[in-house]
């Protein structure tokens, strides 16, 4: 692929192929919609289930950089592998030895501390014998070349079916969240000096969230405040953000859930000032923005409807200058087009509030087997 070291974003996602997974890359510098740079295949495969069903699709950080953004970390869902990549100026080039198993069945996020990546493997892999393996949380000491080690005894499984979506990793100390989606927890994990993860006792969702309704207690996304010990979390099924604390130990205790007028949050981004709080809303192809002045009680100072591509917007993501939101768009339904698998680039204004300057930008992705894409991250370049 053709590289520049003028473009401002670099902006890759995952194609998620059960023909063969590959890396799209596209170039960001801010006179036009994004362009295309080029596919880097990854080595593996991707999933895709027909059914559409909740659970198999719903997980965020399927591809993440390491902070000096030269290591690109990529899941393979459907060959239970994740790839590693150094980014260069002439583009991706693979580890040695790379892709590397899992750990498990189905990885779907990945979240990095230091030299530890943590992976979350779902088993929701419809073309794998489902439940033949317990879904996980596992961790992988990352070496100075990109090789992936596996860390002894530090595994730690959760229910059949509960569907873990998300590897996050706290701003403040060394914790790792994660949202057992279909099982109604939230986990949390303290990254010991060797690597291995210490589970906390995982929490549900409050009861009085609930008073009065319904809906299925079930958490998905999660963000933390890049400056306080504050944890957000989207409530799905209620359209509604949790807000916690967390302690030295990683422990979690609930403040308040606050409205959030768009529908379906299902993924989250905080801005790198910690000003501005945003929820991707799957339901209803909007992203509502909030005001974190208070922290522990943000305010909803916006919700934006993105230009239609017939999917639904995942993975979210805000680039280094807090200038500009990238959101994966990703065919969720029989009857999307394949414009579905695209991504939206949002203008962040100084108030922090969001425009759509250009039209969705749609994946290069070959028509030859289903396809839902899934994943998306970013890095400036100089």
């Amino acid at each position: 692929p053709a590289w520049s070291a003028r473009v401002s974003d670099i902006i890759w996602l995952e194609t998620n192929s059960t023909a063969g997974n590959s890396i799209l890359a596209f170039k960001n510098d801010g006179s036009g919609s994004p362009v295309f740079l080029g596919s880097t295949p990854a080595g593996g495969i991707g999933v895709f289930d027909s059914t559409f069903a909740l659970g198999p699709f719903d997980s965020d950080q399927n591809l993440i950089t390491n902070p000096e953004g030269t290591l690109l970390f990529a899941v393979n869902s459907g060959s239970n592998s994740i790839t590693v990549f150094h980014i260069t100026p002439e583009g991706l080039q693979a580890v040695d030895g790379s892709p590397f198993p899992s750990g498990g069945t189905d990885p779907v996020s990945l979240g990095l501390k230091d030299d530890i990546l943590t992976v979350v493997n779902k088993d929701q892999d419809p073309a794998q014998n489902a439940n033949l393996v317990q879904p996980n949380y596992t961790t992988f000491r990352v070496l100075p070349n990109g090789v992936l080690v596996p860390i002894e005894h530090s595994t730690v499984s959760v229910a059949y079916g509960s569907s873990p979506s998300q590897a996050l990793i706290a701003s403040q100390g060394s914790f790792v969240f994660g949202a057992d989606f279909l099982g109604g927890l939230l986990q949390s994990f303290r990254i010991d000096d060797d690597g291995r993860l210490r589970q906390n006792l995982p929490q549900a969702l409050p009861a009085s969230v609930f008073t009065g309704l319904t809906a299925p207690h079930l958490p998905l996304g999660m963000r933390t405040n890049p400056d306080l010990q504050i944890l957000y979390v989207d409530i799905t099924p209620i359209s509604e953000v949790a807000v916690y604390r967390y302690n030295e130990r990683g422990r979690l205790s609930f403040v308040r859930a606050v409205p959030d007028s768009g529908m379906a949050p299902c993924w989250a981004v905080v801005n790198h000032a910690g000003t501005r709080f945003y929820a991707t809303n799957t339901g209803d192809n909007s992203i509502s923005v909030f005001d974190l002045t208070d922290p522990l009680n943000p305010a909803e100072i916006q919700h934006f409807v993105m230009a239609d591509t017939t999917g639904a917007p995942f993975s979210t993501v805000i680039d280094s200058s807090d200038q500009f939101l990238y959101v994966s768009s990703e065919r969720a339904s029989a009857t999307a087009t394949p414009a579905a698998n695209a991504f939206h680039t949002l203008k962040v204004s100084s108030d922090g509030t969001l425009s759509e300057p250009f039209l969705p930008r749609v994946l290069p992705i070959g028509r030859t087997v289903p396809v839902r894409a899934q994943g998306i991250t970013v890095v400036g370049a100089n």
